[in-house]
């Protein structure tokens, strides 16, 4: 297994991509039948949106939930594996469980800000964390984000990773005023934590020379550990993070 391997989680639906339904699952139907290994194929859609998937002629072979109501319709129906819940303050993720009484088989992640984590996560559950958004504000420094990195590291907790990871390389972004990190530095982060080392310095790395040479010299077993809490993180678009694995060398062509 590549440590590329299902990586990416399809987030048509969301800013700033935000395609209508019809456009989402014609996408996706294409990124399916391509078979690309760096794609999960795991389609992600509001609890909001269910009844309007269901209404379509295509539906996904993987889907994951974003709860956004206050009650969680029933998706017994519907192939979802994840369930992506925000852990509300004042809440536990044992109180959270319990609300959404999920069906066995569906595991929950529940987002948390990464710079605050006095949490106890139940066995069997994931932490959802977000890398960015729609303002400035929405970007967690490289310092919170390591925190969360080592926490998860630290009590063997897998994690989801959601927003602002466009392309492979932490970037200045002139429209928002901010640095967007990468894909390719929150994985090689994990690696690090993984490794005993402080992640911070690699999730605020631009040298791609040097990201590039500390991707290929990935041990087999850190990567499979690091991919292991990893799960994936959801990106609007698809296409993006293939070419950027591509153009870097770290990926070959596939036919």
């Amino acid at each position: 297994m590549s440590v590329y391997t299902a990586l990416v989680d399809d987030a048509g639906l969301f800013p700033p991509t935000s395609l209508h339904m019809d456009d989402a699952l014609a996408r996706h139907q294409r990124d399916l039948e391509s078979g690309h290994p760096v794609l999960t194929h795991r389609f992600l859609c509001p609890a909001s949106r269910l009844d309007r998937l269901r209404g379509m002629d295509f539906r996904p072979r993987r889907i994951g939930l974003i709860v956004d109501l206050t009650e969680l319709p029933p998706f017994d129906d519907l192939p979802v594996d994840f369930v992506e819940a925000a852990l509300p303050a004042g809440t536990t993720i044992e109180e959270l469980e319990g609300k959404l009484a999920l069906p066995d088989g569906v595991r929950l992640f529940a987002e948390v800000a990464p710079g605050k984590l006095g949490i106890s996560v139940p066995d069997g559950v994931g932490l959802k964390v977000r890398c960015g958004g729609l303002s400035a504000e929405a970007f967690p420094p490289a310092e919170h984000l390591g925190l969360f990195i080592r926490f998860c590291v630290e009590h063997d907790v897998p994690f989801k990773a959601t927003a602002g990871l466009h392309h492979a390389i932490r970037h200045f972004d002139p429209s928002l005023g901010v640095d967007r990190h990468g894909f390719l530095n929150l994985l090689l982060a994990v690696c690090e934590a993984v490794e005993g080392r402080d992640p911070v310095p690699v999730l605020r790395a631009t040298d791609v020379g040097n990201l590039v040479r500390l991707a290929q010299a990935i041990p087999e077993d850190t990567a499979n550990h690091a991919r292991r809490l990893l799960v994936s993180y959801g990106s609007c678009n698809t296409h993006a993070p293939i070419e950027d694995l591509r153009t870097l060398g770290l990926i070959e062509e596939i036919p």
